[in-house]
């Protein structure tokens, strides 16, 4: 297994998708639930997370080709997009590109079951984890990237279900300042990914860059 991709994948991941910055949003919309459809609704979110995952990793690629754009045209696009979605976790933001605007957050608090949308599409799969699951997923090009790719998605994944399982218990563990100090390095995080994404996709675009 590439553990470099794998760590690579997963941060962005993680970042992205903020388990811990995302609890406050979890359980603002599950708050009229009892905790047995509290676990319904997260297991909900898992399943849904795995089968889009799997549809944008294995259709991406055909879907760049449909519209013929390029592999570094995607990624600078995606870094710049994911770029935007770190600048407001670090200034304390929610990006509207994930969340929403202010009336479609108002329509999200009116669902009965906030399973599918808004939690799954677009709030943890959205247009930042797309762009990140279709540029890493160019990069696999044998079984042990395969292996690697597939296992940091399935990490994040799990790791992101066990805290909205446990969302309850987290809730009176942790305060708004770890929140907020959580979202803001993974913020940082997630800025330095688009950086690296952005500056592959220009030199690769502008070889001249490269020196």
């Amino acid at each position: 297994m590439d553990q470099v991709l794998f760590v690579k994948v997963f941060a962005a991941l993680f970042a992205i998708m903020s388990p811990i910055a995302n609890l406050p949003v979890f359980l603002a919309l599950t708050e009229d639930l009892d905790a047995p459809a509290q676990r319904k609704v997260a297991m909900t979110v898992i399943i849904a997370l795995c089968v889009g995952a799997v549809l944008v990793a294995l259709g991406g690629s055909a879907l760049l080709d449909i519209f013929g754009i390029g592999v570094n045209d995607f990624r600078l696009a995606g870094g710049f997009l994911i770029l935007l979605i770190a600048m407001t976790m670090i200034s304390g933001e929610k990006s509207q590109t994930h969340h929403g605007t202010d009336e479609e957050q108002v329509h999200h608090q009116r669902q009965a079951n906030p399973a599918i949308y808004p939690l799954t599409v677009p709030i943890l799969l959205g247009p930042g984890t797309i762009s990140t699951l279709i540029i890493f997923r160019q990069q696999v090009t044998n079984g042990a990237d395969q292996i690697a790719y597939g296992a940091a998605i399935a990490s994040a994944i799990a790791l992101l279900g066990v805290t909205f399982l446990a969302a309850p218990a987290l809730s009176r563990i942790l305060g708004q300042t770890a929140i907020s100090i959580m979202s803001r390095l993974m913020g940082m995080i997630l800025a330095a990914i688009a950086m690296d994404m952005m500056v592959s996709a220009l030199k690769a675009l502008l070889p001249g860059l490269a020196g």
